[in-house]
């Protein structure tokens, strides 16, 4: 790691070249009214005039354009300098409107007043995501899907359409293409360092971005159309995203560390600083936009020098990738090597467990994402997000610092943190999430015995209701295939007496659901099984809902009086039903559990047998389904779900008597 102190630049010397000097070779000076009108409107003819195509295809030369546009983004930033905030305001403020963000651009005007190099860079990445977001925004009038890229966006028929295909090759030469200055993506992967970005790109986007709303409220008037914007994603159930403890004794000693720690490349140290001041300003949205790219890059490092690979530390050129957090949380390398990066961090699973869940599982935060694309509304970002990732950033500060910093290391707001750190089990991941909606599951049947429910001597008197015996037979069958499924179920959990009543209980599946189970590079069959699973318990909950509010309801028409005489008899026929369905819920949440601990066993069995396996799955979510179908208000069909029970029991026991089930395979 001794490589972090040697690195001056995580540019690639012709991106370097692109980026940092081609816009400054023309020394020319630009009048700003060739482009800007008295009432402050953007002249775009004359804007895309400096756009230059390639002879051969028509295509964009953008070696030539962004020389040509160079002394333009001068002239446009001198402009903006030029004018006070409330002249900006008054001028300008408008035209931001169509953004949703019209204060992100506000800021960006005062960043530009000062220059500072760190403020610049975040003012951009801020400015791309919202640009983003609005222009996804603009292609839903004329298309049904937003493309997820910045590059498809920008190059799609629907934005040539409103704007015009000059104006949007304007904008591919400042971002969405490999091919121009790639502003956003060089930043918001960590490749430039504050230093490397020039003040006037940020400015010219600024003026870009106010160019457009013109354009926009010209097309709407004519088209007679309105802007719709997507609601911002909200994070739900913060409480799961709590990992790590943080205060602002953790955050002094993490100042320290971090200019002193080989995670952080020295070209970068501007931007961890900022990021820890954000945090202390209760600015989190920033505080985590400045320290994302850091992870990625100190991380690339890391991957880079364990698996032998130098030279993918920097920018790649146009034709290649770029080595970005999705390959270094890959398994595999490009070239099928195992990746040597999990092997290096200290807590492997954990570091890897919490960047999936944070960054890319479907049902995690997925933070990196929203936030570039715009997706999270940056002035309520919650504090608790900001917590984990700042939480998880000292965390390798800590792990990748020399011996001589023990003391720090030691300290006894970091020890804490750094204890997080073995223990971490991954929240998002689909195994975790089963876990999870399980015993959420179990806890809604067991309220069923608070439910309201009639006097036994009231039933008594209702003439035609036949005592059965079915549901009693279902019952003596759940509490044989319990006492056959004991041995696969952990020692403190077993018990000889009533097997229904003493097994099937919400400890045990809690005991069960905190067994740990590998999640980390779950292979295909593995994930195929869990999703299967999932869609079990997902039905099984929509029984036990159901269940729950025909009870309130049918309770309370029969004190009032207000059932006939069919639905009474059916009101009782669900009171019977009831009494088998809890244990049989339960039973399915029992095998779906001790499957789930077993999963990994999938990959033991041949093809063949994979695909009976899943077919075997499949019958019993068709089961669960009916049984959804069966319970709803609208069936109410009560004795049916009897006779359903007993056909899919006698399905389940013979694959158990055969031994088929993952359970099986384990011992």
């Amino acid at each position: 790691m001794a490589l972090s102190g040697s690195v001056t630049t995580c540019l690639s010397q012709p991106v370097h070249y692109v980026i940092c000097k081609l816009g400054f070779e023309k020394k020319e000076t630009y009048d700003i009214n060739n482009i800007l009108s008295g009432n402050s409107e953007v002249c775009w003819q004359a804007v895309t005039e400096h756009v230059c195509y390639l002879e051969s295809d028509q295509s964009v030369d953008y070696i030539k354009s962004i020389r040509s546009l160079g002394p333009v983004c001068e002239s446009v930033n001198l402009h903006f300098k030029s004018l006070t905030k409330e002249q900006f305001v008054i001028q300008y403020a408008s035209w931001f409107h169509w953004t949703n963000c019209t204060e992100v651009f506000l800021e960006v005007f005062d960043v530009l007043q000062f220059t500072e190099a760190t403020g610049v860079a975040l003012a951009l990445m801020k400015l791309t995501s919202c640009l983003e977001r609005a222009l996804g925004d603009v292609h839903l009038l004329k298309g049904n899907n937003c493309p997820f890229l910045l590059r498809d966006l920008l190059a799609s028929e629907q934005l040539a359409d409103v704007f015009g295909q000059a104006v949007m090759n304007v904008l591919r030469v400042f971002i969405g293409s490999p091919y121009g200055l790639n502003l956003r993506n060089v930043l918001w992967h960590g490749f430039a360092s504050p230093q490397e970005i020039p003040v006037k790109y940020c400015a010219m986007l600024l003026f870009l971005t106010a160019g457009l709303g013109q354009l926009l409220q010209t097309y709407l008037l004519q088209t007679k159309s309105v802007l719709v914007h997507r609601p911002y994603v909200i994070f739900i159930s913060l409480e799961e995203l709590d990992v790590f403890p943080l205060n602002n004794e953790t955050l002094s000693i993490a100042e320290e560390l971090v200019k002193l720690s080989s995670f952080v490349l020295k070209t970068m140290l501007p931007f961890w600083i900022a990021a820890f001041t954000a945090f202390k300003q209760s600015r989190y949205a920033d505080s985590v936009i400045l320290l994302l790219p850091q992870l990625e890059v100190g991380l690339r490092l890391l991957f880079t020098t364990t698996n032998k690979c130098p030279n993918r530390l920097i920018t790649a050129e146009s034709s290649a990738l770029y080595t970005t957090f999705d390959e270094m949380l890959a398994k595999h390398l490009d070239n099928e090597e195992i990746n040597q990066l999990p092997v290096v961090l200290e807590e492997p699973a954990m570091a890897s467990d919490f960047l999936w869940d944070f960054l890319n599982h479907q049902e995690g935060p997925r933070i990196r994402d929203r936030l570039s694309h715009g997706e999270i509304n940056l002035e309520t970002f919650p504090r608790e997000v900001a917590n984990q990732i700042v939480g998880f950033a000292i965390t390798l500060l800590c792990r990748f610092s020399d011996e001589d910093m023990f003391s720090l290391k030691e300290h006894m707001v970091i020890k804490p943190l750094m204890s997080c750190t073995s223990c971490y089990q991954s929240r998002f991941h689909p195994i975790s999430r089963l876990k999870k909606q399980v015993l959420e599951c179990m806890k809604s049947i067991h309220l069923w015995p608070e439910l309201p429910t009639v006097p036994e001597e009231q039933v008594q008197m209702i003439k035609g209701l036949e005592e059965n015996d079915e549901a009693n037979t279902l019952t003596l069958m759940i509490s044989e295939m319990i006492s056959q499924l004991q041995q696969y179920m952990p020692q403190t959990c077993c018990s000889s007496g009533d097997p229904v009543h003493s097994v099937l209980s919400e400890r045990l599946l809690m005991e069960l659901c905190d067994m740990h189970i590998c999640t980390l590079y779950s292979p295909r069959p593995v994930l195929e099984v869990v999703a299967v699973l999932r869609k079990i318990s997902t039905q099984c909950h929509q029984v036990s809902q159901q269940v729950t509010a025909s009870a309130g309801l049918r309770y309370t028409q029969w004190v009032n009086k207000t059932l006939r005489s069919r639905q009474r008899h059916n009101y009782l026929r669900m009171l019977n039903s009831i009494k088998f369905l809890s244990p049989v819920l339960r039973l399915m949440l029992l095998l779906i559990t001790l499957e789930l601990v077993n999963v990994h066993s999938v990959c033991k069995k041949n093809p063949f047998d994979y695909q009976q396996y899943l077919k075997f799955l499949k019958s019993v979510l068709q089961y669960t389904e009916n049984l959804v179908t069966y319970t709803s208000p609208e069936k109410n069909k009560w004795d049916e779900t009897m006779e359903l029970t007993n056909k899919a029991l006698i399905k389940i026991r013979k694959i158990s008597d055969r031994k088929l089930m993952l359970m099986h395979l384990a011992t």
